[in-house]
């Protein structure tokens, strides 16, 4: 009955006319994923480079910015990376967002990305995905920032189906 309840809640996060059709993902756990999990997050990476990298691509191209915020050391972190690396989900993903992950450590590295968003105060989860307008540099998700934070108790396919909730 949670686990119901949780896809429920994590898809009325996303504003209804933002909606757009999700791929079907053929994943329907996460056991069927690949393995090893990715490790998406380089813990050696100037953040703040690769944010304003990823922003100038997004720009160029029309797409939303997603940065999302995590640790290789997290599993609903990698969980996320593993659905977006899915061979339904990572055209959609290409299509529609530019992804840039960004290494958080023990949510105490590379906090000032979040912060620039007005999440000034410590982080309640990771992942935590950052959806931004990338021509205004504007937080499209403010307050629903760790939606996928328990990504584990979600389907691969309401991970999807969220993801999808944000496309321009």
């Amino acid at each position: 009955m949670i686990r119901p309840l949780l896809i429920a809640a994590a898809l009325i996060a996303v504003p209804a006319d933002a909606r757009v059709a999700a791929p079907h993902v053929r994943a329907a756990s996460f056991e069927q994923l690949g393995k090893p999990l990715p490790l998406p997050y380089d813990e050696a990476a100037n953040a703040d480079a690769q944010v304003a990298a990823a922003r100038a691509r997004a720009i160029k191209a029309r797409k939303r910015l997603i940065i999302d915020l995590g640790g290789n050391w997290c599993l609903d972190c990698r969980l996320l990376a593993g659905v977006m690396e899915l061979p339904e989900m990572k055209p959609f993903v290409a299509r529609h967002f530019e992804v840039v992950t960004v290494d958080v450590g023990r949510f105490d590295k590379n906090l000032q990305i979040p912060a620039r968003y007005g999440i000034t105060s410590r982080l309640k989860g990771v992942p935590a995905v950052l959806v931004v307008d990338p021509k205004s540099n504007r937080l499209l998700n403010a307050g629903r920032e760790t939606a996928l934070s328990d990504a584990r108790s979600l389907t691969p396919q309401a991970l999807a189906d969220w993801l999808a909730g944000w496309v321009a």
